[in-house]
């Protein structure tokens, strides 16, 4: 994975959950526009060294080609004084030589590819910087609208749970002073007098006798 994906995996994640974050929304914006500031810099630094790298790699490379070419000149003198061997021998260095440029260019194709990427890479992530910075203030606005909206609605939830507790307080009382109404009722009734208790004592004697005659006159009847 590249810096930049690795970078833009942070960033999605990051700005795409930051009003849902229990975090303070502007320290954790600043710190990712910190982030891709330090990756940007991380970025240019490596595409510096490269190039840096490069740039003697050519120098090099330029030195291995005139070397090959003062053997070919040496080859050619030999050869021409009759020294088969020592042109044969200068050739061969020259070869080594040509060996070693080849893997050389290599090398500086691949750093090529990896300065163009890494430019490419900068490009995208400078966008990406100019864009969060752009962004920022309407983000932090999204970000207090969002507290806004959860702290009203805890508002809403705990009005409505204070409203059910006064109400339920309400009721209660009312069940009291029902209840108070209902004992002074009973404290109010009048109390029966002394006659009266006994007038009720001559009635219950009445009817115990009653009683006993209807016993006896079933017991005296003849059984069927």
């Amino acid at each position: 994975m590249g810096i930049f994906s690795r970078l833009s995996d942070i960033i999605n994640s990051n700005v795409n959950a930051l009003c849902d974050s229990a975090e303070n929304p502007e320290k954790m914006i600043r710190l990712i526009i910190q982030e891709m500031e330090d990756t940007l810099v991380e970025v240019r630094s490596s595409s510096a060294k490269i190039l840096a790298e490069r740039k003697s790699q050519e120098r090099a490379a330029k030195s291995l080609s005139e070397q090959a070419s003062m053997w070919e000149e040496k080859a050619k003198l030999a050869l021409s004084k009759g020294r088969e061997d020592l042109a044969r021998a200068a050739l061969n260095e020259k070869r080594l030589l040509e060996n070693d440029l080849t893997s050389l260019n290599s090398e500086l194709a691949l750093a090529d590819e990896h300065v163009e990427q890494l430019n490419e890479e900068i490009g995208l992530l400078q966008e990406k910087l100019d864009d969060a910075k752009a962004k920022q203030k309407a983000i932090l606005l999204r970000a207090d609208t969002v507290r806004t909206r959860v702290k009203t609605q805890r508002q809403r939830h705990q009005t409505a749970i204070d409203d059910a507790l006064i109400r339920f307080e309400r009721f209660e009382r009312r069940v009291d002073d029902l209840e108070g109404e209902l004992e002074a009722m009973e404290l109010g009734r009048p109390q029966p007098t002394l006659e009266a208790e006994i007038d009720a004592l001559a009635k219950d004697d009445v009817l115990n006798e009653e009683l006993e005659a209807l016993r006896a006159s079933m017991d005296k009847a003849p059984k069927a």
